[in-house]
């Protein structure tokens, strides 16, 4: 079931019941400093190209990344003032940022969860989206199997509670439109407030 087109000014609560709650904000940050912080990262940060092992052999990760701890020296100030933000506005003390850069339409995250592990029990993520619109899609795993399609405009805000997690896939689909570059900030408690990410077999700087 697409969601596209449906929501409005004010936070649209997508699903919230015994599977878990998604919420979705689509103008948390205002345009123009949405676009500073999208110019700032997209230019500042040293981003990393990622491979991982997948049927016996190496594959590239379809999108750069970079992980940052929010406590450590050297944070870049705005993503500082990003978390300062989302953590004002959801009331969770988030410990971490993960950073993934799309390119264009054919970078993607294939439908996932995240690793229970790497996650402190009972608190949310956060995703802030920066730059180009890209749809996210969300399936339920189990019946009714619900689907939602969210179009993340560049400022907006989506939370997934932990109980999704285990409940639901979330992913960014390829696209064959043209589309611009798009940032995504996921905001989570790690446990010990450690910078977490998913771990390939190799990985070196982006040019």
């Amino acid at each position: 079931m697409s969601q596209a087109g449906l929501f409005g000014a004010e936070p649209l609560v997508i699903v919230d019941d015994e599977h878990g709650r998604f919420a979705y904000e689509p103008a948390l940050v205002g345009p123009e400093r949405a676009a500073a912080w999208f110019a700032a990262l997209l230019a500042d940060t040293p981003w990393e190209a990622q491979r991982r092992s997948m049927y016996g052999r190496e594959v590239d990760v379809p999108r750069l990344v970079q992980h940052y701890a929010l406590d450590e020296p050297g944070l870049p100030p705005v993503l500082g003032e990003a978390a300062r933000e989302v953590i004002a506005h959801t009331g969770v003390r988030f410990t971490s940022v993960g950073l993934n850069l799309y390119r264009d339409g054919r970078d993607s995250v294939a439908p996932h969860n995240d690793h229970l592990e790497e996650l402190t029990e009972g608190e949310p993520i956060a995703l802030l989206s920066l730059g180009a619109t890209r749809r996210m899609a969300l399936r339920e795993r189990e019946p009714p199997k619900r689907a939602f399609d969210i179009d993340m405009e560049p400022g907006s805000l989506l939370t997934m509670s932990y109980a999704t997690q285990f409940h639901y896939d979330h992913g960014i689909p390829k696209t064959r439109s043209a589309v611009g570059p798009r940032i995504s900030l996921a905001f989570r408690v790690r446990p010990g407030g450690k910078a977490g990410g998913r771990r390939y077999i190799s990985k070196r700087s982006a040019p």
